[in-house]
């Protein structure tokens, strides 16, 4: 038996995101996922500095701790092989970096915070999910169950928590997510 690169997208970016937490925490005393893998919040965001423009895809990548990094590691890792068995590696990546994009601008253009992490994704990959078994003309129960049990959960966090946690980029997340269920096909 030999192991086995199975899901290749899934496991880069989690080897990377890895990686960053490593060299940033040990290395850089969390200034490199500060200053690279983090996007800024309303009013940080430099339009003339390029390298704030690449922030917006690579904020997934950093997270603040190591609880962080492993709570979107375990979920991460358990959809990302279906997925890109489903949608294929490529089509994976792409839609990463769409949320990745969307949940960056939104935060730039209307929060005041930081944001760093891969939650959103998490999300899309958790909404997605629910539509690996998709036919045209149907509405999965498990999505509308999902997305009353996840994203409400999140909408009712948003309006009665004060934490560091950004439920928008969950709701977000999963909202993209929902898109890209239902406007691509699978793979097959």
């Amino acid at each position: 038996m030999k192991i086995k690169y199975n899901a290749p997208t899934t496991l880069s970016f989690s080897f990377l995101a890895t990686a960053i937490l490593v060299i940033s925490t040990f290395l850089t005393g969390g200034a490199l996922a500060r200053a690279w893998f983090s996007v800024p919040g309303m009013g940080g965001f430099n339009f003339l500095f390029l390298p704030d423009y690449l922030r917006l895809f690579t904020h997934v990548l950093g997270h603040a701790d190591w609880a962080h990094l492993f709570g979107n590691l375990s979920l991460l890792l358990l959809l990302g092989p279906i997925l890109e068995q489903s949608y294929g590696s490529l089509t994976m990546l792409l839609m990463m970096a769409i949320t990745a994009l969307v949940t960056g601008l939104i935060n730039v253009l209307i929060f005041p915070t930081g944001l760093m992490g891969a939650s959103g994704i998490v999300f899309m990959m958790i909404l997605l999910s629910s539509f690996t078994n998709f036919s045209k003309g149907e509405i999965p129960l498990t999505f509308i169950l999902i997305m009353v049990l996840y994203l409400g959960q999140e909408v009712f966090r948003a309006v009665t928590s004060v934490d560091q946690i950004s439920q928008f980029a969950h709701i977000i997340g999963g909202f993209c997510g929902s898109l890209f269920g239902f406007f691509r096909p699978t793979k097959r």
